[in-house]
């Protein structure tokens, strides 16, 4: 590609990832990125089949997301999340801060075995409506919604997208991944909740809140969709234990869940489907397509070469410098097309260890920053705004710059040493 097409290239990728992350004239993600896909074919600046190849290597993401997608959805609709709400609630005896423990806590549960996307579109309502109906400032809660589905989003593979974008087909074993990253998933969990905690100290002293709210009877449905998220659960862990991609696998559990429990209630899969986000998946599309032409561009190979010198004058201030540029990468661009940058570094060479995971803790971790650092966070202010909830991004910032350097810092340092 010559200097003029590169800089071409770049004058697309950059308003167009721009629009997804601000979304002018309040047009969905998806719409900037396909634009941005498009206007790259339309210039030549990619060919139809390479743009399409681009396409197919999202295959596996869009199988789990589309599987992680119906089974959330699933449980919102069978009143599972609204359950676990209130059940914390009740189990808060009266305490702020004991709720709002038990609110961070379901939703590692939820992150780590449903997504981090779950934990944004589907636990976030459901807390707020839990937290209202119990008399408490529901802000503190929100806000522990939305950095969870960050700090906890590389306890397993299938925590978050990302994780299956930067590795790709180089997934680790399960039992690979949990010994990189079950130290750091504790550290950034632990420091998140202690610094967050601190944060919300004002918010968290108000008067005791109501033990009792109404508690959602959940019905048939409800409890065969929770064990079918359980043996999903069970199924992906031995995929990933098997070395089997985690796309098709989720994406079958979820739809066979789906299937039994619309069957056994004779409902219409209409509700279901239609509260999916689908535009969720030409989105990550376009991305792909994106970085694509990165690729054709030269500027992963050169992103490639400067990670390679760092890794030849010392691979430990390599890993680091990885885990902090991605972090930061994330809140300027989003963390889903710097993981798909991050994993075309990743397949262009072999990388240390503690260099790759350095990376994807970054990538995951550094979304705590801003409301532009991840798609689950973007998610997690829609889900506010359906509820009428105004969050600045500057208030989210604020508390950001408090809980993410820490975390961060702890996280890398238990995977680099």
């Amino acid at each position: 590609m010559s200097p003029h097409e590169s800089l071409l290239t770049w004058s697309i990728i950059i308003p167009a990832t721009a629009g997804t992350i601000i979304r002018p004239f309040r047009l969905p993600e998806a719409v900037w990125a396909v634009a941005g896909a498009v206007a790259l074919v339309l210039w030549n600046l990619l060919t139809a089949s390479e743009a399409l190849r681009g396409i197919a290597k999202g295959l596996d993401v869009y199988f789990f997301l589309t599987g992680m997608m119906l089974t959330a959805e699933l449980a919102r609709c069978e009143g599972l999340f609204d359950y676990l709400a209130a059940f914390a609630v009740e189990h808060a005896r009266g305490s702020p801060q004991l709720l709002f423990l038990l609110v961070y806590a379901v939703g590692i549960l939820v992150t780590s075995f449903l997504s981090n996307d779950a934990t944004a579109i589907v636990l976030t309502p459901a807390v707020y409506a839990a937290t209202r109906a119990a008399g408490a400032n529901p802000l503190p809660y929100l806000f522990a919604c939305a950095f969870i589905a960050n700090a906890a989003s590389f306890v397993l593979p299938i925590s978050n997208p990302a994780n299956l974008v930067v590795f790709g087909e180089r997934m680790p074993h399960l039992f690979e991944w949990l010994r990189q990253f079950a130290l750091p998933s504790v550290a950034a969990i632990v420091v998140t909740y202690v610094v967050l905690c601190l944060s919300q100290r004002h918010a968290l002293a108000e008067a005791s809140i109501a033990s009792r709210v109404p508690h959602p009877r959940l019905g048939r449905g409800g409890r065969l969709t929770a064990i079918g998220i359980a043996a999903i659960g069970v199924v992906l862990l031995t995929a990933s234990a098997l070395d089997v991609q985690l796309g098709l696998p989720t994406f079958i559990c979820g739809l066979v869940t789906a299937a039994a429990v619309l069957a056994l209630s004779r409902q219409s899969p209409r509700r279901v489907m239609k509260g999916i986000s689908w535009s969720v998946l030409p989105l990550v599309a376009g991305l792909f397509v994106m970085v694509e032409a990165l690729l054709k561009s030269g500027a992963i190979d050169h992103l490639n070469a400067l990670l390679q010198a760092g890794i030849e004058r010392s691979p430990t201030e390599a890993a680091w410098s990885a885990g902090i540029v991605a972090s930061i990468a994330d809140n300027i661009a989003n963390n889903l097309p710097v993981g798909l940058v991050a994993g075309s570094v990743a397949a262009k060479d072999h990388l240390p260890a503690q260099v790759l995971s350095a990376m994807l803790i970054g990538v995951d971790l550094g979304p705590n920053l801003s409301v532009t650092g991840s798609l689950a966070t973007i998610l997690w202010l829609v889900a506010l705004r359906r509820e009428k909830v105004d969050v600045s991004a500057w208030r989210f910032l604020k508390i950001g710059v408090l809980v993410t350097p820490p975390a961060l810092l702890a996280a890398l340092a238990a995977a680099i040493w």
